[in-house]
């Protein structure tokens, strides 16, 4: 199978403008997160889906792969459905959030391995347990799964 990690990067956050150029010992964090995808051996490509000449710039001057996207979409999965178009022959697309400078290559590669073992799988969501530290954090995305382990609502604050 053809895996095709898009990594939704805004320049224009509304908590942290000019988050993907702000800097990790050294590193902008569009860099940290690209390196880590780039590291999983499943995927057949990474590319960073930018709205901002400046990331764009970045991205390319690391030696990365990226593709320019408009600046109004109102969220990450609007923008990477756009860049979607620039991959027509993938059979899956990894979305890696653009603030995610320490994810795991094993995580997505699992991910993959989801793929692989269940042809009809169309959609899977990471998810790991909530800690107590996150209750109250709206950072921490929380999900509520069924019995069969399917995301059935997810929210930025603590669910009952």
């Amino acid at each position: 199978m053809k895996f095709v990690c898009i990594i939704p990067s805004r320049y224009a956050s509304t908590r942290l403008p000019g988050k993907p150029l702000c800097d990790i010992a050294g590193k902008p964090m569009v860099q940290r997160v690209y390196e880590q995808a780039a590291k999983a051996s499943k995927l057949t490509a990474v590319v960073v889906a930018v709205d901002n000449p400046k990331v764009y710039d970045t991205v390319v001057t690391f030696g990365g792969h990226a593709v320019m996207t408009r600046e109004d979409h109102a969220n990450g999965t609007d923008r990477l459905a756009e860049a979607v178009g620039h991959f027509p022959d993938a059979d899956v697309i990894v979305n890696v959030q653009g603030d995610e400078p320490l994810i795991a290559p094993d995580v997505i590669d699992d991910l993959c391995r989801a793929f692989e073992a269940e042809p009809d799988l169309t959609m899977a969501t990471v998810a790991a347990p909530l800690q107590e530290d996150e209750y109250d954090d709206p950072s921490a995305v929380k999900v509520v799964l069924n019995q069969k382990d399917e995301a059935m609502y997810f929210s930025r604050s603590l669910i009952p």
